[in-house]
Parts: structure tokens; C-alpha cells; sequence
């Protein structure tokens, strides 16, 4: 017989459940990406603003995902992972189904979430699940130079000047890299821009015709490697009008990641022919495969 299936918040007693059919999640994929929820599972459900929903089968748990409120009516959701023994049984429609409920009744109209390109089944859940396609996006990264000087401001009313009408806002929707919750994207607004260039760094560039590109800081990331702690400067959307200016804008990240000790940096990017063969002309390593964003809408849900 089938063991009755409790719908219930995570707790950390349930760590070494989720441990078990997470930590080998892409196992059976050619690919390098581990699932990230064993390293910081007890971090990742202890906010007042996430609801973590697990599927409680009593000697495990069958099935876990999060809804991350980012605004006042945008959510995120994420860490969705049925465990391989109960896949087909309706566990991840069950879970999300609940989310989506709470996230309405928090006020959340519209819930996004991210999916790896080369992740089919995960694809495939998503629009399962109600999620509908609404971008791709790819990452660059510039090294950190500390020599570089280039010419970059930090103006709010500029970058949303320029957010409001460039191609990039429209490639994706609207949406950048949260400030607050990691690798979850939200409407980039004018307050963003300004709270990014009070809290991390903001980068306009300019010149005689007006603003030309811009960029945020997102987040600055202690990683731990083989080789001990590396630091990742993230940047939450980079948009640039031409080549040149997309030059001075990595130039800008570069300084910035160097005054930040960065290793590395990560700068999201529309995945668009224009702006990853810029990237390629301008000499940032690029990603080797995009990531999708898709969306539901809540706004229906009684």
C-alpha cells in the first residue's frame, strides 16, 4: 500500500531526507552543475519570507520546493525536487499547487521561476506545473582588472533612463538579478538602481548622446573550492547600446569586481546573438549553455 502523503513545512530534522535524493539530483546528465540544496539547506528555510513545503511519506520525504516573495506581487519558485521514488504519483503538482495558494494569499500576482537549458525534466515539470516561457539569459565573465579606469557614473535616474527603452529590458521581460534572494530575478525598478548604487554599485556610462549602458552589483559571493575561498562578484543585468559601450561597461564591472577582491565575476545577459557575440568580440568568457525564466500567473487563484 501506498504510505499516505503529509503536506507540511520543512524542518531541519528533515535534512538528511532531502540530502539523500538531492544530492545526486543531475546524476544520470553529462553536466558539471550539483544540486546546491544539501549545502545550504538550513539557511534556505529559515526566512519569514519563504514558504518551503515537503511532502512527508513518513520514513522520507517524497518531494520539496520554496516560494521566495521578492516584491509586493512577484514570487519566486524554486528547489522543486520530487524524490525519484515517488515520481509520477502527482507529489511536485501537489506541492507547488500549495505555494501557489500562499504566495496568492500573501499578495503575489505572478510566480517566475529558473531552469537550466539542458534540464529537460525540469523544463517539462514547469510547464506541467502551469509555468509559461518568458526568457533566456546567459552570463559573461569579465576578470576582475584592477587597472582598468574606465570612464562609469552611478546615476539611478540615468540607468532607468536607459533600462526603460533598451532591447535588453525588452529581451527579458523586465527582469534582473534580486538584491536580496540569490538567482532569483525580479522587475528591475528605479529604486533598485538607486538602492544598488547605495548598497553595492551601480555603473552608467555616458557620453554626448546620453546613457549608453548599464549594470548593477547584485550580490559579492564567498565560494568554497578545491583550491579554498574564491570571491564572485554577480551582476544582476548588463545592457549596452553599441560595442564600445559595451566595452567601457565590462571595463567598469572589471574595476569593480577588483575593488571588491573578486576572483571572478558573473554578469547576466540576454541570450540574443547581439549580445553574446559582443561578448565573444569583447573577450568575456561566456557560459556555455543559457538558463530559461518562466512564469504563472496567480493573479486567477481563488
Amino acid at each position: 500500500m501506498a504510505p499516505e502523503i503529509e503536506y507540511r513545512d520543512a524542518t531541519d530534522a528533515d535534512y538528511e531526507s532531502v540530502r539523500s535524493f538531492t544530492e545526486d539530483t543531475w546524476a544520470d546528465l553529462d553536466v558539471e552543475t550539483s544540486d546546491y540544496i544539501p549545502e545550504i539547506y538550513h539557511d534556505w528555510i529559515d526566512s519569514d519570507e519563504k514558504k518551503t513545503i515537503v511532502a512527508d511519506a513518513g520514513d522520507e520525504i517524497a518531494g520539496i520546493a520554496q516560494f521566495v516573495l521578492l516584491s509586493a506581487y512577484e514570487g519566486w519558485a524554486q528547489g522543486m525536487r520530487v524524490n525519484p521514488d515517488y515520481r509520477g504519483e502527482g507529489i511536485g503538482s501537489e506541492i507547488v499547487t500549495r505555494l501557489f495558494d500562499w504566495g496568492h494569499d500573501q499578495g503575489a500576482t505572478i510566480a517566475r521561476n529558473m531552469v537550466f537549458s539542458w534540464n529537460q525534466a525540469g523544463l517539462g515539470q514547469s510547464r506541467a506545473l502551469g509555468f509559461e516561457p518568458v526568457t533566456e539569459f546567459r552570463w559573461l565573465h569579465p576578470d576582475p582588472d584592477p587597472s582598468a579606469d574606465p570612464p562609469a557614473s552611478a546615476d539611478p535616474d540615468a540607468a532607468w533612463a536607459h533600462w526603460s527603452s533598451a532591447d535588453a529590458r525588452s529581451h527579458l521581460g523586465g527582469l534582473g538579478l534580486d538584491l536580496d534572494h540569490a538567482w532569483a530575478l525580479r522587475d528591475c525598478t528605479r529604486e533598485m538602481f538607486a538602492r544598488a548604487g547605495a548598497e553595492t554599485s551601480l555603473l552608467t556610462v555616458t557620453d554626448e548622446t546620453g546613457t549608453e549602458a548599464v549594470s548593477y552589483r547584485s550580490r559579492t559571493i564567498e565560494q568554497e573550492t578545491d583550491q579554498g575561498t574564491e570571491t564572485i562578484t554577480e551582476y544582476g543585468v548588463a545592457a549596452w547600446e553599441t560595442v564600445d559601450a559595451g566595452r567601457t561597461l565590462l571595463a567598469a564591472i572589471a574595476a569593480d569586481a577588483a575593488r571588491c577582491g573578486a576572483d571572478r565575476t558573473r554578469v547576466l545577459i540576454p541570450e540574443t546573438s547581439g549580445y553574446v557575440s559582443d561578448g565573444a568580440y569583447l573577450q568575456a568568457a561566456i557560459s556555455a549553455e543559457p538558463d530559461f525564466v518562466l512564469a504563472a500567473d496567480l493573479s486567477g487563484r481563488q
